[in-house]
């Protein structure tokens, strides 16, 4: 069985931690593509187009540490909370995943404990370890998170190029919004076309809980699909985190909490 995780630079500059939770569309072969026809692992169904590329362009750039999740979001996906009904999809942009249609903590198990083991717990475990790294050498990493979303959905297009996703922690958002704006004519949208609110999710489990800055960066995927778009988000997110690792509000935990628990 391939990684459940990758990691780059893991021995790097730990002021910074970037996460791609939806970096590849790897199912097991004994799965049979899951019962769907093998193009459907190619689309966004499957993985975030194009966010890996750009999450090992930063960081290499800023030889920090980056974890990346080694298999599809069908899979089981580690940007949900165990409790969330959506972890294990069933259904997703009008297509039934047929291996996922009984399979939940209720009907199936089993199963479902042997997905969480393989898959969604290494790949947390290899965030909490890269966490605890930076914690030996008392730093507060700040957090990126890189994802990608599709140009068109349900027949309506998405005028945003980019956009930040966060919770109550505003303060890689703020920044975040302030240094998209030197970029002429760039729709940079904010909690849009997702809402960074999510109870359990990858940040909320991660970030918010250790009061770490953080922010959920994503990426129209017509903007990263050839590598000059890739080098030029990539160079911006760059530049955003070289900026944010000089304020002291950025690297100190603060307990913001979140809007899930209100």
């Amino acid at each position: 069985m391939p990684d459940a995780f990758h990691t780059r630079h893991i021995d790097g500059d730990c002021r910074f931690l970037i996460l791609c939770d939806h970096a590849s569309n790897y199912v097991p072969p004994e799965l049979d593509n899951l019962g769907l026809p093998p193009a459907h692992l190619n689309r966004h169904i499957a993985y975030d187009p194009g966010a890996v590329e750009v999450a090992r362009f930063v960081a290499d750039a800023l030889g920090c540490p980056l974890v990346e999740a080694g298999f599809s979001r069908l899979l089981i996906d580690p940007n949900r909370g165990l409790d969330d009904p959506t972890l294990i999809m069933k259904f997703s942009d009008g297509v039934i995943i047929p291996a996922n249609r009984s399979l939940d903590r209720f009907n199936d198990k089993a199963l479902w404990q042997a997905r969480v083991d393989a898959y969604y717990g290494p790949y947390h475990g290899a965030i909490t370890a890269a966490l605890a790294r930076a914690a030996q050498q008392n730093i507060a990493p700040i957090i990126l998170s890189v994802h990608s979303f599709t140009p068109i959905w349900k027949n309506q297009a998405r005028p945003w190029q980019a956009a930040v996703l966060w919770d109550k922690d505003d303060r890689l958002r703020n920044l975040a919004i302030a240094h998209m704006r030197q970029y002429e004519g760039l729709n940079f949208g904010d909690n849009v076309p997702y809402s960074g609110r999510l109870k359990n999710d990858c940040l909320y489990r991660h970030a918010t809980h250790n009061g770490l800055a953080h922010a959920l960066i994503e990426l129209r995927q017509d903007e990263i699909a050839e590598a000059q778009g890739v080098q030029l988000w990539g160079a911006r997110l760059v530049a955003l985190l070289e900026q944010a690792v000089h304020d002291p509000e950025m690297t100190q935990p603060r307990n913001y909490g979140s809007c899930c628990d209100a």
